[in-house]
């Protein structure tokens, strides 16, 4: 892990806006930016309220994009972008509608394919302004400069990163998350959580990071059971809001780790929506790191609301609970995931470097293997 004297990055959208009732703010700031002609990203639900963002002139809006975008869906957004040429992309949505927007802000008229994007900094530039606006509160994807499509081909998730692709403005209205169903509420409040704790117990972690991580960890803990008994109690939206933008900061210099790369197969293979996968793996992999991260990994569990605790056992028995009593179903059967598949599973995986890399402890493809099988 490093310490004060490892150099670090940190890149934020220019202007955050945060709290309720801010929504319509997308159209201020289009106005006062003279911006006239834009491409709204979103999903089927939000595509009917796109009125709220109150935006100028010509506003055209691609609203199917799907839980986990494809390399389909990005094609088709991108089709639609050449004949609007926006001046301005808006991401309305979850994570998959801003990842898409970010995409759809920079490979337009750059002849760059998306294939020649994939990787670390490798998008020339971007000449539209990119506004985004989440709806949910999980991915952090408002902050972050990281966008996630799948390869039917392949059935894994190829990943963009480019300081091009963070927003000029992130409005994040909690009152947007009101409408959230409490299992999705509960799937998507602990990928924000899984975010923070990846972050705060990677090899990469740093402490201006840990900041963020912890206190996204302890607003998870405060905040998610109150949102999922009540979806009106609008502290615990705000609550949530925080933390998956936390999480999101978490992401750009730091990353994910085990935990994502376990659960990704979960979603490009079976179509599981993240944040329930990453719920349903994050006892497991939280344990499987506790030997080697003690300290952080009892600091996890006290931000948490639960006994401090660095035993695998008791860390895993622990963290379940606290997602079983979220109403997450933790069980891979009841998910339709067939018992012959977890090897091969198991094998894509480990193939899943960028985010194996960064966790504390090697995890080999049996290991893998073992958590799916405990999890099934």
């Amino acid at each position: 892990m490093n310490d004060l004297t490892t150099p670090i990055e940190i890149a934020r959208p220019a202007i955050i806006e945060f709290g309720g009732g801010l929504v319509s703010a997308a159209g201020r700031w289009a106005r006062a930016r003279g911006l006239r002609r834009t491409l709204v990203v979103a999903d089927a639900f939000n595509a009917r309220r796109v009125d709220l963002l109150d935006l100028p002139g010509e506003v055209t809006v691609f609203g199917e994009v799907k839980p986990e975008p494809d390399l389909p869906n990005l094609e088709k957004v991108l089709a639609l972008a050449e004949q609007v040429k926006p001046d301005l992309v808006v991401g309305f949505g979850g994570g998959s509608a801003m990842d898409l927007a970010k995409l759809v802000a920079v490979l337009p008229g750059s002849g760059q394919s998306f294939a020649e994007v994939v990787g670390p900094e490798k998008v020339k530039g971007r000449s539209v302004a990119l506004f985004q606006v989440p709806t949910t509160a999980g991915t952090g994807s408002e902050g972050g400069t990281r966008s996630l499509v799948t390869d039917p081909a392949t059935q894994n998730k190829a990943a963009v990163q480019s300081r091009y692709m963070l927003a000029d403005i992130a409005i994040v209205d909690p009152d947007l998350t009101l409408t959230v169903p409490p299992a999705v509420t509960a799937a998507t409040g602990v990928d924000a959580m899984a975010h923070c704790v990846e972050a705060f117990t990677s090899k990469k972690a740093h402490p201006t990071i840990d900041l963020y991580a912890l206190e996204g960890i302890r607003l998870v803990g405060r905040f998610l059971a109150r949102a999922v008994k009540d979806g009106a109690d609008r502290e615990a939206r705000a609550g949530l809001a925080l933390a998956s933008m936390y999480g999101g900061f978490c992401l750009g210099p730091v990353n994910t780790t085990a935990g994502h790369a376990v659960a990704y197969p979960l979603g490009t293979r079976h179509h599981i929506p993240h944040g329930l996968a990453c719920a349903l793996i994050f006892p497991h992999t939280l344990a499987f790191n506790a030997p080697v991260v003690p300290e952080k990994t009892a600091l996890v569990l006290e931000a948490l609301g639960l006994p401090a605790s660095s035993d695998v056992a008791t860390v895993r028995e622990a963290t379940h609970r606290f997602c079983a009593e979220l109403g997450v179903e933790m069980r891979l059967s009841k998910l339709n995931v067939p018992e012959n598949d977890l090897e091969t599973m198991a094998r894509e995986a480990h193939a899943i470097r960028r985010l194996l890399d960064n966790n504390p402890r090697d995890l080999s493809q049996d290991e893998i293997l073992a958590m799916y099988r405990a999890a099934y």
